[in-house]
C-alpha cells in the first residue's frame, strides 16, 4: 500500500494553510524534525494516502543535492487525485481561491 508521496516546499506553514484552507485537506501528522523544519503530512478527509509537505535543508535535502532540492520547489509533482464530481470540485476550489490554469473538459477517455 502506498501510504505517503512527497511534496518539496519553500515553507511549511504556507503549504499546509494552501492544502488546509484551500484544498480542505486535514492534518494527518506535524512533527518537528529538528530546526525549522518538521514531519507534515496532509491528506483529503478520506484518503488512505498522505502527501508529505517537505522542506528541504542543507543537512536533509531529500534529493542529490540541496540546490536539486529547490528545483523540485513548484514544477508539477505528478501526482493524480481523484474525486467524485470534477464538476463541482473544480467549483468549490475555484470558490476557495485555488488558481486553475486550465477548466475541466471531457475527454474521449472520460473526464
Amino acid at each position: 500500500m502506498l501510504t505517503a508521496v512527497g511534496a518539496q516546499v519553500r515553507k511549511q506553514d504556507q503549504a499546509l494553510a494552501y492544502y488546509t484552507e484551500k484544498l480542505r485537506f486535514e492534518v494527518r501528522q506535524d512533527v518537528p524534525m529538528g530546526v525549522d523544519q518538521r514531519w507534515l503530512e496532509a491528506a483529503p478527509a478520506s484518503a488512505l494516502t498522505r502527501i508529505l509537505l517537505y522542506k528541504a535543508t542543507p543537512d536533509q535535502p531529500r534529493a542529490d543535492s540541496y540546490e536539486a532540492a529547490q528545483t523540485r520547489i513548484g514544477p508539477s509533482t505528478g501526482m493524480a487525485l481523484e474525486v467524485d464530481d470534477i464538476v463541482a470540485t473544480f467549483t468549490a476550489l475555484h470558490e476557495h481561491g485555488v488558481t486553475v490554469v486550465e477548466e475541466p473538459a471531457e475527454q474521449t477517455y472520460g473526464w
